[in-house]
């Protein structure tokens, strides 16, 4: 008896590089092509998938410019922590990096996704992986990529904006997250309403972004100021506002009942955060009205989740929280 093969969710392709962008002095655009890519899109997904926050790896080449052979090619093609286990027994010199990024734009029709970089520079004048390659991007050069395939039956990941029945939201990252911000907002259709929060280093990092949503974006540049400075005070003040319209609606049902604890219930209490565990919690709630999305870096992002449920009063359930990088150390 024939057995069919199962398509997996996710797999390789390799992509040429069309075409490199630079947006802003700190954002670079990476659009690669491939023939396969009209494949690209969530499991299921039509053929103008929209893009949202979908999560690739970039398997970037080694400095010979080569990449090992694990498999990734196979037909049918390997499940992924088949190629990712034998890929992990490499030794150093034959193991290339691996870096995660979100798409900014799918276009299946002309076989295009596009890649936006932040160009991070440490102070030594040196970038990481991702962004050193994309630096030296030029027209035919190769990269593979491991995505989504929408022609799998199988279940995909890789898409942490799950709203539920919420439909007034707040996006709030640093400059890590603003191409999966930007990606959502053009993803989302005129039923969705809300605040977007976007903190980047300089004003001229401000970028172009359509929505159908009713979403504001507001746009906050560092401008030389710590990471997480311009963010944080911007969300607070939004779980300020919120505080204050909902404790004055539950005042006119329970006279007096103005504080936080009357408005949302006993407190909330949240598990200490482990420094060195990967902070990646994603919720799909139903029944709220409301839902945040949070990334970047993850001591800011922590502190903002926190706030948003202890002091403003939002459900666990309704905060999606990602810690895209730390201080420190390196990306995964």
């Amino acid at each position: 008896m024939q057995v069919t093969a199962v398509r997996p969710a996710t797999r390789a392709y390799l992509t040429t590089v069309a075409r490199v962008d630079r947006l802003s002095p700190n954002y670079l655009r990476v659009t690669v092509t491939a023939p396969d890519l009209g494949h690209f899109g969530p499991p299921g997904s039509s053929e103008s998938p929209a893009a949202w926050d979908q999560r690739i790896k970039l398997f970037l080449p080694r400095p010979d410019g080569g990449y090992p052979e694990i498999g990734l090619f196979n037909d049918p093609p390997a499940p992924v922590m088949e190629w990712y286990n034998t890929w992990r027994q490499l030794e150093d010199h034959l193991r290339n990096p691996i870096r995660t990024y979100t798409v900014r734009s799918i276009r299946t029709q002309s076989c295009e996704v596009d890649i936006d970089f932040v160009l991070h520079v440490e102070e030594d004048g040196t970038s990481g992986p991702a962004a050193a390659w994309a630096m030296s991007a030029r027209a035919g050069d190769e990269l593979v990529i491991i995505g989504p395939d929408r022609r799998s039956e199988q279940p995909g990941g890789g898409i942490d904006f799950t709203p539920g029945t919420a439909r007034d939201l707040v996006l709030a990252g640093d400059e890590t997250a603003v191409p999966a911000i930007c990606s959502i907002l053009e993803s989302l259709p005129e039923t969705y309403h809300g605040e977007a929060y976007l903190e980047v280093p300089t004003s001229e990092d401000v970028l172009e972004v359509a929505s159908r949503s009713s979403v504001r974006v507001h746009w906050l540049p560092r401008d030389g100021a710590p990471m997480g400075t311009v963010l944080s005070p911007a969300v607070h003040e939004w779980g300020s506002r919120r505080v204050t319209i909902f404790a004055a609606r539950r005042a006119t049902w329970e006279p007096g009942a103005t504080s936080v604890g009357a408005l949302t219930g006993a407190p909330q209490e949240l598990p200490e955060v482990d420094e060195d565990s990967v902070l990646w919690e994603t919720s799909a709630p139903e029944g709220f009205r409301e839902y945040a999305w949070l990334a970047g870096e993850a001591g800011v992002i922590t502190g903002l989740r926190r706030h948003l449920v202890k002091d403003v009063g939002l459900s666990r359930k309704q905060v999606s929280f990602m810690g895209y990088w730390r201080h420190g150390r390196p990306g995964a």
